[in-house]
């Protein structure tokens, strides 16, 4: 059961997406109730949407035209990432215009995604390209519909992929979001299979066997972006239907024991990885280092993660009642 405290918070009126969506996905509230068409109305004239489209440039870009990924995280591809977590959707003429660009400049001729500059697809990059554009009012365009099979043709045969070349890993989860929110009717034979056998690659290793502990994945954060963490892949897992299975039992006594007696979770990291992999490679390339991106503040209680979480219980708890 959702905690009120934490569910009145969600509510309040200062982040009209994190309203919206607590309305719609905790309460099942349908678009035609009063208070969820007033939230979606507010999104894109209040709260963390309204102030991101704000530093938009008038052609639907933030930061250049002509460099869309860099620089990391505020650039267009960035901004749009975040964008598509807070409900608005290609119905506002801003978000089209940058998505319009996005089209242009990452589509791939192998069918993919990847970012402005490259020849070929990148798997972190179709992933994360294909969820969001999707959850933006796109899933039926032909080349979001294309990248959708670009992953099928490139994961792993016994299931999962690699994002880094260096096979199969845990970090290479975007495909599993973006089917996570793809519509069902839309799966072909070859894309059902491919979910089915990246599962079973997460549930295998219970969302975090792999090698040593690797801390960063217990930090729960927020841009998700291309870091990997036990809420993401409790997410998708529980989003795709897999909330029953035993196997994610230690990443959920992980979930449970984070929340804090008002029932909200805090944000542990923008970044996660700040003494890892990633943090190792961009000193060892400055000129490549993030710009740092955060909604919320590090160390006090999130909104974003307390919805995500509380997203995860609630069908945890659908399962349960079966």
């Amino acid at each position: 059961m959702v905690k009120e405290s934490a569910l009145e918070w969600l509510l309040q009126g200062d982040q009209p997406s994190i309203k919206y969506l607590a309305l719609t996905t905790l309460l099942d509230k349908p678009e035609r109730d009063e208070e969820v068409a007033s939230s979606r109305r507010a999104i894109p004239t209040k709260g963390w949407a309204a102030e991101i489209l704000s530093k938009q440039r008038k052609g639907g870009w933030w930061e250049a035209k002509d460099r869309l990924y860099q620089p990391k995280y505020v650039s267009t591809n960035w901004m749009l990432l975040v964008i598509s977590d807070l409900g608005p959707t290609r119905s506002d003429p801003r978000i089209e215009r940058a998505c319009s660009l996005w089209l242009r400049s990452f589509a791939k001729s192998d069918g993919g995604f990847g970012p402005d500059g490259s020849k070929s697809s990148h798997l972190c990059t179709a992933g994360n390209t294909a969820r969001a554009l999707v959850k933006l009012g796109y899933a039926d365009h032909p080349k979001v519909r294309s990248a959708f099979e670009w992953m099928v043709e490139n994961s792993a045969e016994k299931g999962g992929w690699s994002c880094f070349g260096s096979g199969r890993n845990l970090d290479s989860w975007e495909p599993m979001s973006a089917f996570a929110v793809y519509p069902r009717q839309q799966w072909t034979r070859g894309m059902k299979q491919v979910v089915e056998n990246g599962a079973e690659f997460f549930l295998e290793r219970k969302l975090h066997i792999q090698g040593d502990h690797y801390e960063p994945w217990y930090r729960f954060h927020y841009p998700v972006h291309y870091y990997y963490d036990l809420l993401v892949g409790l997410d998708f897992l529980t989003s795709l239907g897999y909330g029953g299975d035993r196997r994610l039992g230690h990443a959920i006594d992980v979930l449970k024991k984070k929340r804090d007696p008002g029932g909200r979770w805090n944000l542990d990291a923008v970044h996660p990885d700040v003494e890892g992999r990633m943090a190792e490679w961009f000193m060892n390339h400055p000129k490549r280092a993030p710009t740092p991106f955060a909604l919320e503040e590090v160390g006090k209680p999130s909104k974003m993660i307390t919805l995500r979480a509380l997203q995860v219980l609630k069908r945890l708890d659908g399962v349960s009642r079966q």
